[in-house]
């Protein structure tokens, strides 16, 4: 996460949080000097069990949102300092005209700065790859994860 030129008032610890397909997992914590590296791999596994056709998949990722906050480790419960939130489906599978190169490889998106970040709203620069696979169901039907 990139923000030039903003020096964090608070000097505790940062963590990523994020919330996808209705599961939530968090990075490391990092000190409060930007950039923040977060060099780790979230990986998010789902079922969808009764899905045959993949466009019924899509219209499923399009009702489910992903959220990404910034957090800071600021007591009593920490600060929320910038969020990003999207629909699943283009934040898995985005527009190849709205990001650099192919995908897979890297994509920046500007956060939503809170009311207890101050400067200019921090830039995330991260990559996602998904891999839909069909399996069977004991039953015989067939299912997407």
């Amino acid at each position: 996460i990139t923000c030039p030129g903003v020096l964090l008032k608070d000097k505790q610890e940062l963590y990523l949080s994020v919330f996808v397909l209705g599961q939530y997992k968090k990075t490391q914590c990092v000190p409060a000097v930007f950039p923040l590296l977060f060099q780790e791999k979230l990986v998010f596994e789902k079922t969808f069990a009764n899905i045959i056709d993949p466009g019924d998949l899509v219209k499923l990722l399009e009702f489910d949102t992903a959220v990404l906050e910034l957090i800071q480790l600021v007591p009593p419960a920490g600060k929320v300092l910038a969020t990003y939130e999207e629909n699943t489906r283009d934040f898995l599978f985005p527009d190849p005209k709205l990001t650099h190169g192919h995908r897979g490889l890297e994509r920046e998106i500007l956060m939503k700065r809170s009311p207890y970040f101050t400067g200019i709203a921090p830039k995330l620069r991260f990559s996602t790859i998904s891999l839909i696979s069909d399996s069977l169901l004991s039953s015989g039907r067939s299912h997407i994860q």
